[in-house]
């Protein structure tokens, strides 16, 4: 049995089983759910190598591979897993989380171990393991290549009630902490202006 600790999505249990069930409506509906993606695709050249931690149902990984980028999609949820692969037949999905998307799980994936972005949109990094935050955002500057650049976004107000509240003092502070710069910060996927609700930021590596 594993020692590590549960991530704050974990211990939320039944209480997430509404994220995927919303979001499935929403596709099958029409409506338009790839902002986020849509942000990620502007912040790359054609064929980049996209890790998408955090993937959930596979929505943005999907859009962006089908934009023509290389993309490794990972998420530990083995529902979502599931989920993703009955959406989404296309997309290779690795069942793990961020730190453990070790070089050695990214080798045997046959994935890269360097990437040109890296997503990690949704309120991923707010249902970290309580105590891994910094180590998280260490690791996924980790995986980029230079130049590369991370992808962030959760909600300030209002997000899902098992998530850590956080504040961007917080996170800026964590940020530093993991050898991380602060690019942008936007109150939205469509760079509205910062506000007080949601918080995207685009990071990269100090050195």
């Amino acid at each position: 049995m594993s020692d590590a600790p549960l991530s704050r999505w974990e211990q939320g249990g039944e209480k997430n089983t509404g994220y995927a069930r919303r979001f499935a409506e929403l596709v099958e509906s029409g409506a338009d759910v790839d902002g986020e993606a849509r942000l990620a695709d502007t912040l790359v050249p054609r064929h980049a190598r996209i890790l998408d931690a955090g993937s959930g149902m596979g929505r943005v990984a999907a859009y962006l591979q089908s934009r023509g980028h290389r993309v490794v999609a990972a998420e530990p949820d083995h529902r979502l897993v599931e989920q993703s692969r009955q959406m989404y037949p296309d997309l290779a999905v690795l069942p793990h989380d961020i730190l453990g998307l070790t070089d050695d799980v990214l080798a045997a994936a046959g994935a890269p171990n360097a990437f040109d972005l890296v997503v990690c949109v949704g309120n991923v990094v707010t249902f970290v393991a309580d105590g891994t935050e910094v180590a998280v955002l260490r690791r996924l500057g980790e995986l980029l290549r230079p130049d590369g650049r991370i992808l962030v976004g959760f909600h300030l107000q209002g997000g899902p009630e098992t998530a850590r509240r956080v504040t961007p003092e917080q996170f800026a502070a964590e940020v530093a902490q993991a050898g991380l710069l602060v690019d942008h910060r936007f109150g939205g996927y469509d760079l509205r202006p910062v506000d007080d609700q949601y918080a995207v930021w685009i990071l990269r590596a100090a050195t």
